[in-house]
């Protein structure tokens, strides 16, 4: 397993497309979300050439993982499409804090988040890896619009990470605005074991309300 960090002049065109064509399946055709997409590809607005992408490929050299950064001090998908989880606070504007969006890893991410705990090691991994690619770039914070069930996983993980204001229910679903201390030395707990992270991934949002409290997509 490989996680490659690069922005659209780093990457063959075929990766690029691959990736694109990886988005559409898992959140379009999986996830069901409702995005402007053509030709089975997903895209947006925030993919421009200042975007870095995080790709992880297993052996066969088959996209398993994708998600991008943007520095806030440019547009990004927060602040342009859910400010309301913000609350009164203002969007974050500046190159000290970045966006982590459209994260996806392995097929239990396609299948909707349903916590093969292999699957989340590789998230996990990948989000090491983001810290890094952050703070290289100069970067001190990373911000995300998260369920609210991803705070138990990092929590387990050894991740210090709290809400930017209280969750919000959009579609359906709790969300809220994930902010998390860049630490390039961080990565997972290793005793943090596999089981016990998809057990928590499995768990209903409203499970562990005690938990949630005491801490401070469709996105991710």
């Amino acid at each position: 397993m490989e996680i490659i960090a690069g922005t659209v002049d780093t990457f063959s065109a075929d990766v690029l497309l691959d990736m694109a064509r990886y988005r559409h399946e898992v959140f379009v055709e999986k996830l069901g979300w409702k995005l402007h997409t053509r030709g089975r590809l997903e895209l947006d607005e925030f993919d421009r050439k200042d975007t870095i992408y995080l790709i992880a490929r297993n052996p066969d050299g088959e996209i398993v993982g994708t998600s991008r950064l943007l520095p806030t001090h440019r547009p990004y998908l927060l602040a342009s499409v859910f400010p309301q989880l913000l609350g009164d606070t203002p969007p974050p504007c500046s190159p000290d804090i970045w966006e982590l969006s459209r994260f996806a890893a392995g097929d239990g991410t396609r299948r909707g988040m349903g916590g093969d705990p292999h699957e989340w090691s590789l998230a996990l991994d990948m989000l090491s890896v983001a810290m890094r690619t952050v703070a290289n770039e100069g970067g001190r914070r990373l911000i995300s619009v998260s369920p609210l069930g991803i705070e138990r996983i990092l929590r387990r993980a050894g991740l210090a990470a709290h809400r930017a204001a209280p969750p919000v229910r959009v579609d359906g679903q709790l969300l809220y605005a994930c902010l998390m201390e860049v630490d390039k030395n961080w990565s997972p707990r290793r005793d943090c074991h596999a089981d016990r992270i998809g057990r928590a991934a499995r768990r209903p949002a409203g499970a562990g309300s005690a938990a949630t409290r005491s801490v401070q997509e469709p996105e991710t």
